[in-house]
């Protein structure tokens, strides 16, 4: 624990609000928030009402969801009202929408008139649309403003908008036509007019778009916010980046959590109750311990042989393990590719290309490990016995022939369920290996029967 946070804590104990007060005011909102959340539940409210309002609106956005319920339920009525009146419209639509709805109605019907139309506006996008992300504070001008009018508009009005980093220009019916950087306007002549800074080229989003387009065009343009036109493009709000930073924080969260082999937890791990994990977990385990069975009856196919040649079920472990982790190799990479945008359906051609040499060299050089195990086992013990070295070799070509196919499986499964549909993160690494597992079975017992007929076999 930090000196700061012993002295603030000691400060609550002893109900020196005016020293709390002073020390938060020499704070920036987000550090404030920071140590909100470190210190215990019961003093949380006790802090927050010891800052001044404007100062309590703005760290109120700091705070992670969990402690903005705890705090609005501590607070009353009119703590809350004045704190969502104040809240950004983005920061405020993602609070409500994540909240019970008796909750919600509730607190919309502390908000201001104008900022209720707002926040119910904002909730009626769809729940995962870029418009549930835009806020409608923002600074547009009309091309045939003088740069000085401009300034004098974003010094009148300015501090209402979400950021001034960019102007947007707008034509008399609304629509979009242009976004201008404010450094534009600062270096320009006063007299020079807003057509003469245009270049009409800009990027937008749509509102009934999704969340995870507004992460890419962001990635893409490397802006600080983007605008936000209905279908018709007109201009109805911005998307700032830290907003997105959020959205992609939680898509990586989910399909990370995919990719592992269970649910999205959709919830904090040290917040979501026991059930609920077990149940997000249980449905793929009993999934992949049914798909596992096949492994039982892949084997029991090669009874005789296995019967015959008892050394051949000493790899068998080696052999499905090594097509396993291929694959959830090459899941995990294209899956992370393609959330990136670095890989598209059409490129499936590319993908597999690239992945049957990778499968051809990644499989040789566990071949060549796997033959010469056995070669230098032989020179100290007959465990592997007489045929030792046609062993060797069906271990060899085994291996290059399952990590082939688990490369290839790993890589081609995520397109195809992108293909249909589905997302690509349910093509879990778990999943992967046991698909791989069954298959290399059968590849494994294949070439042992080509290799070793007429000698074990």
């Amino acid at each position: 624990m930090s000196q700061l946070e012993t002295e603030l804590q000691a400060a609550v104990r002893a109900r020196d609000f005016t020293g709390l007060r002073e020390s938060f005011q020499k704070l920036p909102p987000s550090e404030i928030a920071n140590l909100i959340c470190r210190i215990h539940t019961d003093e949380q409210a006790l802090m927050f009402r010891v800052l001044p309002r404007d100062l309590a609106s703005k760290t109120f956005e700091y705070l992670p969801r969990p402690e903005q319920e705890e705090l609005i339920k501590s607070m009353g009525h009119d703590e809350v009202s004045s704190i969502l009146n104040s809240m950004a419209d983005d920061d405020r639509t993602t609070l409500l929408e994540e909240l019970p709805g008796a909750v919600t109605k509730q607190l919309l019907e502390l908000l201001s008139e104008d900022e209720r139309a707002s926040a119910v506006k904002l909730l009626g996008y769809p729940e995962e649309s870029v418009g549930r992300l835009m806020t409608p504070h923002y600074i547009a001008v009309r091309p045939a403003w003088t740069v000085q009018e401009v300034l004098d508009y974003v010094r009148e009005h300015g501090q209402d908008s979400e950021t001034l980093n960019m102007v947007y220009v707008v034509d008399e019916d609304g629509l979009l036509v242009d976004d201008i950087r404010m450094r534009a306007f600062l270096l320009a002549q006063p007299t020079a007019h807003v057509s003469e800074l245009m270049d009409n080229r800009f990027d937008a989003l749509k509102a009934s778009e999704d969340r995870q387009t507004a992460v890419n065009l962001f990635r893409r343009t490397g802006l600080f916010a983007l605008p936000v036109t209905d279908t018709d493009g007109v201009l109805i709000g911005i998307v700032t980046i830290d907003d997105v930073l959020e959205v992609a924080e939680a898509e990586a969260t989910r399909d990370i959590q995919k990719i592992g082999g269970s649910e999205a937890l959709d919830e904090p791990y040290m917040e979501i109750t026991l059930a609920r994990m077990v149940r997000k977990r249980a449905g793929w385990l009993i999934i992949l311990f049914l798909s596992e069975m096949l492994t039982a009856t892949a084997m029991g196919f090669f009874e005789d042989e296995i019967a015959k040649a008892v050394v051949l079920a000493l790899f068998v472990p080696l052999i499905i393990s090594s097509g396993g982790n291929s694959g959830s190799q090459a899941a995990t990479l294209v899956i992370r590719a393609m959330a990136l945008g670095e890989v598209r359906l059409r490129d499936w051609w590319r993908v597999m290309r690239r992945e049957v040499f990778s499968g051809l060299a990644l499989g040789s050089i566990l071949g060549c490990i796997g033959f010469l195990r056995i070669t230098i086992w032989s020179t100290f013990t007959n465990i592997y016995g007489p045929h030792w070295l046609l062993v060797a070799l069906t271990i060899g070509i085994s291996l290059v022939g399952i990590v082939l196919w688990g490369t290839l499986s790993g890589s081609m499964l995520p397109l195809l369920l992108r293909r249909v549909g589905l997302d690509p993160a349910t093509s879990s690494a778990p999943f992967v290996a046991t698909l791989v597992d069954v298959t290399g079975l059968i590849i494994y017992f294949s070439v042992a029967m080509v290799i070793l007929r007429g000698t074990l076999l």
